[in-house]
């Protein structure tokens, strides 16, 4: 029987001992970077953006659970964000590097300008994203490859660290395909998700189900 009905966890403060993870996705990257279809290239953040958006990393710093476990990707721009926040308030903490929140590989995709990529697709783009959720990329991954290894690593990641509070620092669509796992639905379906810069997802697990806390909850607005 489910203990908490009639109370639903519902409450201003975030019970403790829950198995939570606090999904950031990486800051702006440079500029020149976001001209072309970067994917899981190591490309690097905005320099600019590091100083204009501290007000966001110092709420970010502030927002999270102390005594939390952090991890991050393999890709720089990840483990400078997470730096950042730290930096901005939060105090310096160790982190594990995960690869199974990397973001897409777009195979021999990667570093095509944006216009280039339409030839290049055998499906209809999402509307939201830069290829439909069943396309694969010659080399690379489909969003529904994402949703399998980012569900995997979630279920994992919930068993070795039960009742632990996680931060996690991804990519806009490993966070998507952690709300595709999380809500059992398609990856089409979870493109639907807005993710931005800086944003703030939380996911809860329990025994019976996972539960969605939060979703591209922004910072200091």
């Amino acid at each position: 029987m489910n203990q908490n009905h009639g109370n639903f966890l519902d409450t201003p403060k975030l019970q403790s001992g829950i198995t939570r993870f606090w999904m950031i996705r990486h800051a702006l990257v440079e500029e020149n970077a976001r001209m072309r279809l970067y994917g899981s290239l190591d490309v690097p953040l905005c320099p600019d953006s590091l100083i204009a958006q501290r007000p966001m990393y110092e709420a970010l710093a502030a927002r999270l659970p102390r005594e939390a476990l952090w991890f991050t990707s393999p890709l720089s721009r990840t483990q400078r964000t997470a730096q950042a926040i730290q930096e901005a308030g939060y105090g310096a903490a160790d982190w594990s590097v995960e690869p199974g929140f990397t973001e897409q590989s777009m195979g021999e995709w990667h570093g095509l300008r944006h216009h280039e990529l339409p030839d290049q697709l055998t499906l209809s783009p999402h509307l939201f994203w830069s290829v439909a959720a069943t396309e694969c990329p010659p080399g690379g991954e489909s969003m529904l490859d994402v949703c399998a290894r980012v569900g995997a690593t979630m279920d994992r990641m919930a068993r070795a660290h039960e009742g632990r509070d996680m931060v996690v620092v991804s990519h806009g669509g490993a966070i998507r395909a952690a709300l595709a796992h999380a809500l059992r639905i398609h990856a089409d379906t979870a493109l639907h998700f807005s993710i931005q810069n800086l944003s703030l997802t939380v996911v809860e697990r329990f025994p019976e189900a996972w539960r969605i806390v939060a979703v591209n909850e922004l910072p200091g607005v």
